[in-house]
């Protein structure tokens, strides 16, 4: 039989991070049950398979689901490869396109890796809500829809606000929440997870339980998480996120660049550090140190405990000691290149050196997305070559050596090629 630890301990744990729990005292209830039985509770979380990689932003509510696993309770991680098809409406001012199966199978097989990273997977119940989803029957489905009404779908305030400003609302958007929130009646969930953005679907959830005779699970919902410029929500098309799948050092660089104030946000979304502790390192701890050890952790958890030690030591010889790391990006401009930054043949310029447009050169070897972006970063100095900053337009490059081009916290060492040395 599986030991918990005491009630108060284990609510402690589940409260860090938690922006709304619908409601304590029933949560308390059942963590009372379970420690007297010795059965743990059902704690789910499902996902629809939407897109291929997952963010940090992602994972806050992941890493509360492993809460519960260290706990010792069996979590269930459903992969809405049914919803999916449907396409969730929250936050949504029109009607999401639908995945296609192979969309959704081939994002599916993404997630269950990637979600490994965070919980054990000799412990996790991987699920898909097809396999209850497709046995249902156009009766079953009538059934459903029975047990909610309209009214009480438009209090939703996304499906409300299109209401009011007569944009489309298509019959199957409202069959959303009904469907997830049957999940929770075929899982015969203890507890459901989500963000803050997903209530509305939760608390549908408990309603349709109890309409199944079932006890009403409860509703734990954690924050979105703001991005690294500490203002929006985290997000690839904002450039503010961090990619569970970027290398180490690029990653350890982003955490390294939040504000000392995100910084302790992040220690309790994106971590197991328990609020006590994260308590004694705002008083005790330099904001540097603290800072990255939030940033070991978090490679560590995505990558190994070696790749977050070497990237830590990289990224001290890059930025602390003005050093290059050694697995820097090494580029090579090949003559037939030259044309497109700018330059001429060499033998208009001095013997083993010519000039070139800084500007096309960031952009050529991916340092900025455009020449404009290029030029705005050499203006305000956030460029530099073999650590000298540089703000002109043009810069004397040699030939045939490697030269350290650094914009901001990125760099690369970048090699233009002679008409001879191509042949090196």
């Amino acid at each position: 039989m599986p030991t918990f630890p005491p009630v108060d301990e284990q609510l402690a744990y589940i409260r860090k991070g938690a922006a709304e729990i619908i409601r304590e005292a029933d949560l308390r209830a059942k963590l009372e049950k379970s420690l007297a039985s010795g059965k743990p509770l059902r704690v789910k979380l499902g996902m629809d398979p939407t897109a291929p990689d997952l963010h940090l932003g992602h994972t806050v509510v992941l890493r509360k689901l492993k809460h519960f696993q260290d706990l010792g309770h069996t979590v269930v991680f459903l992969i809405g490869d049914f919803t999916g098809m449907i396409g969730d409406p929250t936050g949504r001012s029109v009607t999401r396109p639908p995945l296609s199966p192979e969309q959704i199978a081939q994002n599916a097989e993404t997630y269950k890796a990637q979600v490994f990273k965070i919980l054990d997977p000799e412990k996790t119940v991987i699920d898909f809500n097809r396999r209850w989803f497709s046995k249902f029957t156009a009766d079953d489905f009538i059934r459903l829809a029975a047990k909610y009404t309209v009214s009480q779908m438009l209090e939703r305030e996304d499906f409300h606000k299109r209401f009011l400003e007569e944009k489309p609302i298509a019959v199957h958007e409202l069959l959303y929440p009904l469907a997830q929130g049957y999940d929770s009646v075929a899982l015969e969930a203890d507890v459901e997870l989500g963000g803050t953005d997903q209530k509305f679907n939760l608390l549908v959830g408990r309603e349709l339980q109890r309409a199944y005779g079932q006890d009403a699970q409860i509703v734990l919902t954690t924050p979105i998480l703001e991005g690294l410029d500490g203002v929006q929500k985290m997000s690839k098309s904002l450039g503010n996120a961090v990619g569970i799948h970027e290398p180490p050092l690029e990653m350890y660089g982003k955490i390294m660049s939040i504000s000392d104030e995100m910084m302790w946000r992040y220690y309790e979304l994106l971590t197991d550090v328990q609020i006590p502790e994260i308590e004694k390192m705002k008083r005790e701890a330099h904001p540097m140190q603290a800072k990255k050890e939030l940033a070991r952790r978090i490679v560590a958890d995505f990558h190994s405990a070696e790749a977050a030690a070497k990237a830590g030591e990289d990224w001290a010889k890059q930025f602390q000691k003005d050093e290059v790391p050694q697995d820097v990006e090494m580029v090579d401009i090949l003559p037939e290149a030259r044309g497109g930054l700018g330059m001429q043949d060499t033998s208009d310029f001095a013997e083993n050196s010519f000039p070139i447009r800084l500007d096309k050169l960031v952009r050529h070897v991916g340092l900025a997305a455009s020449n404009t972006e290029a030029a705005t970063k050499i203006k305000s100095g956030a460029v530099s070559v073999d650590a000298q900053p540089v703000q002109a337009v043009t810069v004397n490059i040699p030939l045939d050596q490697y030269v350290t081009l650094r914009v901001g916290r990125r760099m690369k060492r970048v090699r233009v090629m002679s008409d001879d040395g191509r042949w090196m």
